[in-house]
């Protein structure tokens, strides 16, 4: 049984490959119950949500991740987030390896966002703004610059701090990055716009985008979470990660109820993408807009690449 701790993963999964195994699980699928949520009491504490992922390819492998969130971590110095994710054989039913949970969810997440940029975005987008400066902005560029010629990247955060090192980790990587303080000019400029926030309010306002762009979507993953007001939705040809962004996302759920979004206004989902039942981008100036939520069979496609290739003896991890 293989142990994959954070550093394991990111040996075993490398962006394009990472990019097209969740291309291929997309258009091939697999079975991908709706997750479990389970409210946990936490004695004179917020209470703690219990989440299980499963999914499944029948007589490959079986999945799930196990994920504790606990608001009260905070003043123990504490991630909110726990998880673990294990991956079982599909014929018998054995574990064959268990993944850190964080590391896997982040690589998965930045490449469903760039599998989406792929299919959406201009071909020729090469400046990048990210609105946010967690562990997820971290990776967004190197993962959209595994599918476009990013070459310039803006970072805009409520801490201007932590924008500027988050600018600084960029440069060492390669990319001709730098922080800014005015969003709405940042907007204005960049070719593709990814927001990584957990806001409440939108941040990102329709009258701000520019024809050509691409506006992607990562951070909200609740009902009252906002990244883009109604103005952007309106302007944009809109899409989704999977039909789960129609109940989870407020970005969607909001403009849905409001009719700023017509029903049937979502044009399609990743599966839809890959299987060419859409075409993606129509038009040089056309504003898309997609919306991610997760999905268990993103982190299934992940670890069972990883687990292949962590199989061979030249990785480096630890075994029990």
């Amino acid at each position: 049984m293989l142990m994959l701790d954070a550093a394991a993963i990111r040996a075993a999964l490398d962006r394009t490959s990472l990019i097209d195994a969740l291309a291929a699980m997309f258009r091939d699928g697999c079975e991908a119950p709706l997750r479990h949520h389970h409210t946990v009491a936490v004695p004179g504490e917020a209470d703690a949500t219990l989440l299980l992922m499963p999914a499944w390819i029948p007589g490959r492998f079986i999945g799930s991740k196990i994920v504790n969130v606990f608001p009260g971590n905070g003043t123990r110095g504490l991630p909110a987030v726990q998880s673990i994710y294990l991956l079982f054989s599909g014929l018998t039913g054995e574990l064959l390896a268990t993944f850190d949970g964080a590391e896997l969810t982040t690589r998965r997440t930045v490449a469903a966002s760039a599998l989406a940029a792929r299919y959406l975005a201009r071909p020729d987008s090469s400046r990048l703004l990210i609105v946010g400066t967690g562990q997820l902005a971290a990776q967004i560029a190197a993962s959209h610059g595994a599918v476009l010629p990013i070459r310039e990247v803006a970072v805009w955060g409520r801490d201007a701090g932590k924008a500027a090192a988050l600018a600084g980790t960029l440069v060492r990587e390669g990319f001709a990055a730098k922080p800014v303080a005015d969003l709405e000019a940042a907007v204005a400029e960049a070719d593709i716009v990814s927001c990584v926030t957990l806001s409440r309010d939108p941040l990102i306002r329709g009258e701000w985008l520019q024809a050509g762009t691409h506006v992607d979507l990562i951070g909200g993953f609740t009902p009252a979470m906002r990244e883009a007001d109604d103005a952007a939705i309106r302007r944009a040809s809109v899409f989704i990660d999977t039909d789960g962004a129609r109940h989870e996302a407020g970005d969607i759920v909001v403009p849905l109820a409001t009719g700023a979004l017509a029903p049937d206004g979502v044009l399609a989902d990743l599966h839809d993408l890959a299987t060419g039942r859409h075409p993606g981008r129509r038009f040089e100036a056309e504003v898309t807009l997609f919306k991610s939520v997760g999905a268990s069979s993103e982190d299934l496609a992940a670890a069972a690449l990883a687990y292949e290739r962590s199989k061979s003896p030249v990785q480096s991890l630890s075994r029990s």
